[in-house]
Order: structure tokens, then sequence, then C-alpha cells
């Protein structure tokens, strides 16, 4: 498989990351079926990236033309069969290894024997995750971060059996999508969550020991560290169970107490604060 052979790209999930990569590949001309559990959730997902579309229109870096064009080139499913023709799949399901398990054999079961699977995981183990196909070679990490539209940035990482014409196909797809792949090795966190997670981790045992208040805890890193966000902020961002699943996936791989997650972040997750995807987290969001 090669670039000049990717006609139909497959997304399984239309959340915040699987819209995100539907938009980006729909807006360069590719064509894109964008799956999810059930209709409203696909058509929640077409609504995001509508309104996303309706802002790059009203900043004048979109026309309706382009918009409509974008729009049309995006098809939507609630089962994986609907995914039988597509020649690369991006898995965005949730950070869980059971689901992305079962998603990839599910895949691997209905997709052409030349087709890739690559999963847009923050952390999981792509060697694992290969492992449950009986095309392990055809398997790729391409972790995309959030908002997708925006940010430059992809990861992509090989697996064990990752073979150097799916990784060629994989990197040159990230180019024509207008994104920087970089690669990295199959590690726990990878390399930007493997420095960024902890640093929020860290921010959130600095707020359950009292040390500041949330906004004081964000100010400080925004003036102190010149970052543009605050770290609790870019928590509320990403996902508290998100962070939670990273700082999880980086503990058990690696058995080193630096990466315990804080107990304020498990309590909040049990409280069902997830961010600014339920209205909650370290800040309140309407």
């Amino acid at each position: 498989m090669t670039i000049s052979s990717i006609k139909k790209i497959g997304v399984v999930g239309s959340g915040t990351m699987g819209g995100g990569i539907t938009q980006a590949c729909a807006v360069t001309g590719l064509d894109v079926i964008m799956m999810d559990i059930g209709e409203a959730q696909v058509q929640r997902g077409l609504a995001t990236i509508s309104s996303s579309l309706d802002r790059l229109i009203k900043r004048e870096k979109m026309t309706e033309a382009q918009k409509a064009a974008a729009l049309g080139h995006i098809a939507t499913a609630t089962s994986l069969e609907a995914l039988a023709g597509c020649d690369l799949v991006i898995e965005a399901a949730s950070e869980n290894v059971d689901i992305k398990l079962k998603v990839f054999a599910d895949l691997d079961a209905v997709l052409g024997p030349d087709a890739i699977i690559a999963s847009n995981t923050s952390s999981i183990s792509i060697t694992r995750l290969a492992a449950g196909t009986k095309r392990p070679e055809q398997v790729i990490g391409m972790h995309f971060f959030n908002p997708v539209p925006v940010m430059a940035l992809v990861e992509l990482i090989c697996g064990l059996q990752t073979s150097a014409g799916t990784y060629a196909t994989v990197e040159a797809l990230a180019k024509q999508i207008g994104k920087t792949p970089v690669k990295v090795k199959n590690s726990p966190g990878f390399v930007v969550n493997r420095m960024l997670c902890p640093m929020i981790n860290e921010a959130i045992f600095t707020l359950g020991e009292g040390l500041a208040t949330a906004e004081e805890i964000d100010e400080a890193m925004k003036l102190g560290c010149n970052h543009p966000i605050g770290p609790l902020a870019l928590c509320d961002l990403i996902g508290l169970d998100v962070e939670l699943a990273v700082m999880q996936v980086l503990y058990e791989g690696t058995k080193d107490p630096k990466y315990r997650p804080a107990p304020l972040l498990v309590e909040m997750l049990e409280a069902g604060y997830l961010g600014r995807k339920s209205g909650k987290g370290f800040f309140e969001y309407k």
C-alpha cells in the first residue's frame, strides 16, 4: 500500500479526536467515513465539524463553497462493516486497551488484505494492538493532538512488526493533510505525553496538597514558564479521563512510582468530573 493507493479513509470514533481527524482529512479532499456506535454520536460529530468550519469562515480562512466541499467528502456509519472498502482506518476510540483490541480485531476481519490500521492512542503499545490482528506489519500508531485541525504534530509509532512500507505511506498521508510527522519509539506515553502528562499530574498533586489554588497554579505556569495555557486548564481540555488513562499506562508500563496518578485526579473522575466535555473539571464551563 502506497500513498497513491489511499483513496478512502475510515475513522472510528466521532468525538473530539475522531471528528478532528475526519475534518483534517476532508478539508484536503480525502473521502472519509466517520463511524461511531450510534446515529446520535455521528450526527453530533458532524455538527461539531460544521461549527469548526464556520469559525474558519468567520476568520476568512475558508469559504462557504470550501466548507460544502469538505462536508461532501464525509460519510457516516454506525457499524465497522461500513469501513470494509477503506484503504486506511484510523482508530480514535476511548483510551482503553480492551476496547481498542476489540476494535482492531473487528477491523482486521472486515478490511481488505492490504488495508492499514492506525491507532490514535496516546499511550498504549502499538505492538500489543497489532498482535490482536493478522496484519501486524500493517498496524501503526498515528497520534494526533487536540485540537486536531490546529495542532501541527502527529507522532508516528511503529510496533515491533510494522513494515517500512506502512510507515512511509502513513508519513506521506500525515504530510498530505498538512501535519508534521515525528517518528517515535513504541514506549509508554511515546514522547509528548511521556513529558506532558506527568507535568499535569504534578500540578494536580500541587493542588491536592493545598500549595495553591487551581487559578494560581495555572497563572504561575503561564507567567513563570511562558506556557500559553495552564496545566490544569489543559487537563480540562484533554479530559481528566484521558490524563488518568495515560498516567496508568506510564505507571504500569514502567513500574516507576514517579508516574503514580494523583489521588485528587482519581477522586474527581469518581465524581464524574471529566473537564470541558462534562462542563466541570478543575474549572467550570457553561
